[in-house]
């Protein structure tokens, strides 16, 4: 990540307030692009969208099981996500419209896809991870800030949130019973999450028919 926030600030406090303006920087694309949507097409993709730092205590645990040294410059280097923002969307066609959207902005760089859609983890987990950079314009020079984005519909988004609730319960041993029911119900969001976007899409081309017919 060359010319990142690497050797570019000292503290965690410095660095803690470049994260913090990237996420503001990328909320604020995110609720214009959301507008725009609502000007043109009359709909609005995203439902909600959630942002985190990642806590120093977090971040050195996550070091750790890396096996590096707890410094500034391995926190920049090797966690990738200590800035995050997740987007709910309502419909799984309205994720990679968002993807594509934040792509196509000239300061944001895409470094990393991983796309959970196409390929849901074991556990049944979807949803669709970039890692992008932007620029931060501090007093004295440019930062460039490494920010992740989940993007998810607000169904994976509720199965997401009850299986993190339960590993952390069980320290990551969830036991097989419940791991196998968390999979058929990531099997059932996914069905659903296609009923609602066949639906979604049969009430929009009814409503341009109307319009039409006008």
């Amino acid at each position: 990540m060359e010319n990142t926030v690497t050797n570019q600030v000292d503290t965690w406090n410095e660095l803690s307030l470049v994260y913090k303006s990237a996420l503001r920087e990328i909320n604020t694309k995110l609720e214009i692009l959301n507008e725009e949507f609502q000007v043109v097409h009359k709909y609005n993709p995203i439902e909600h969208i959630k942002s985190r730092i990642k806590t120093p205590e977090s971040i050195v645990k996550k070091l750790k099981r890396y096996g590096k040294e707890s410094t500034i410059e391995n926190m920049v280097k090797y966690v990738n996500d200590i800035a995050g923002i997740r987007v709910i969307c309502s419909f799984t066609n309205d994720i990679y419209r968002i993807a594509d959207m934040l792509s196509n902005q000239s300061d944001i760089r895409v470094l990393e896809v991983k796309d959970y859609l196409k390929n849901p983890k074991p556990s049944g987990y979807k949803s669709y991870h970039m890692i992008i950079t932007l620029p931060i314009f501090l007093s004295d020079r440019i930062v460039d800030a490494v920010v992740e984005i989940q993007i998810r519909t607000v169904a994976m988004d509720f199965w997401a949130s009850l299986e993190h609730k339960i590993n952390y319960k069980f320290e990551g041993n969830i036991p097989v019973g419940i791991r196998n029911e968390l999979v058929e119900c990531a099997h059932m969001v996914s069905s659903l999450d296609d009923k609602m976007l066949s639906l979604n899409e049969e009430v929009r081309k009814l409503e341009n028919e109307s319009e039409e017919s006008v």
